[in-house]
């Protein structure tokens, strides 16, 4: 039995809580996010923001099919992470982008790190917010 090499990429991106994973396939352009076409995902800011690295691809991305599966975190987490997914997942297709992505933006291709800071005892649901103390 012989495995059938396939043309598909694939690579996943994360922002705070959220873990998209993007495939990219030869086809006809259609972008779809957890089984939703692009048109009816989230609004048109977050879908302008995941669209930045298909923009600036130009014609190299015109003819590949993006499939998403996202989740966890918020609606800016997730747009997030489908952006730096699908970044990668165009320079790994195209490595000529990779110079174009890190003069647009780092964080197509780089990942921010940043977490929500642990909360700590004695402070009302914030990090770093302490109870007042009065010594009258």
């Amino acid at each position: 039995m012989t495995k059938k090499k396939s043309n598909a990429i694939h690579r996943s991106g994360k922002r705070k809580m959220a873990i998209a994973r993007v495939t990219l396939v030869p086809g006809t352009g259609r972008i779809t996010i957890n089984n939703l076409s692009l048109e009816h995902y989230g609004t048109p800011m977050l879908r302008d923001r995941i669209l930045e690295p298909i923009k600036l691809a130009g014609g190299s991305a015109a003819k590949l099919d993006v499939k998403v599966k996202v989740m966890g975190g918020g609606q800016m987490g997730q747009a997030d992470a489908v952006r730096l997914a699908i970044g990668r997942a165009l320079v790994d297709h195209n490595a000529a982008l990779k110079s174009v992505f890190l003069d647009y933006d780092r964080q197509l291709l780089v990942a921010d790190v940043r977490r929500k800071e642990p909360v700590k005892p004695n402070s009302h649901g914030k990090a770093r917010a302490k109870k007042q103390k009065s010594y009258r």
